[in-house]
């Protein structure tokens, strides 16, 4: 191979590799609507009662994440300024049977649901506050 067509094959992998990253961090942080039937306490291996009576911020984490402590922090300040609504935290660290029935692919990885344990969103990545609480706003009925 001549050294201009390597240079022209370096070039597309780097311009490819740079489309994707960008394609990657533009889904940062932004909620999707859907989801999973609802989901129970018991499946997650937490403490029954662990839901919020209107909403749950379900944070799935791992022991490696840099981003998931201040994910925590944020959405323990966010649930606690609105009534019915409460985070729970579930560290796949030693679960990876939960990050396969959940699709976990990155943590933190955020699931908002209602009352009844049905996921309304999901968010991948670090979550800006603005957009968990229009998805609290969404869901109806969490008004502070």
């Amino acid at each position: 191979m001549s050294p201009l067509a390597a240079a022209l094959v370096l070039a597309g992998i780097a311009l490819v590799a740079v489309l994707a990253g960008l394609a990657l961090r533009r889904g940062q942080g932004r909620a999707r609507r859907g989801g999973h039937g609802a989901i129970s306490s018991r499946e997650l291996g937490i403490e029954a009662g662990a839901f919020g009576e209107r909403a749950t911020l379900l944070q799935f984490s791992t022991e490696v994440c840099a981003k998931c402590p201040a994910t925590r922090r944020l959405l323990a300040d966010v649930a606690a300024s609105r009534p019915g609504v409460r985070h729970v935290d579930v560290d796949l660290t030693h679960r990876p049977d939960l990050a396969r029935r959940f699709r976990v692919l990155q943590t933190p990885t955020v699931l908002v649901l209602d009352g009844a344990g049905a996921p309304h969103a999901r968010i991948g990545g670090a979550p800006p506050r603005a957009t968990v609480i229009a998805e609290l706003d969404r869901i109806g009925g969490v008004h502070v």
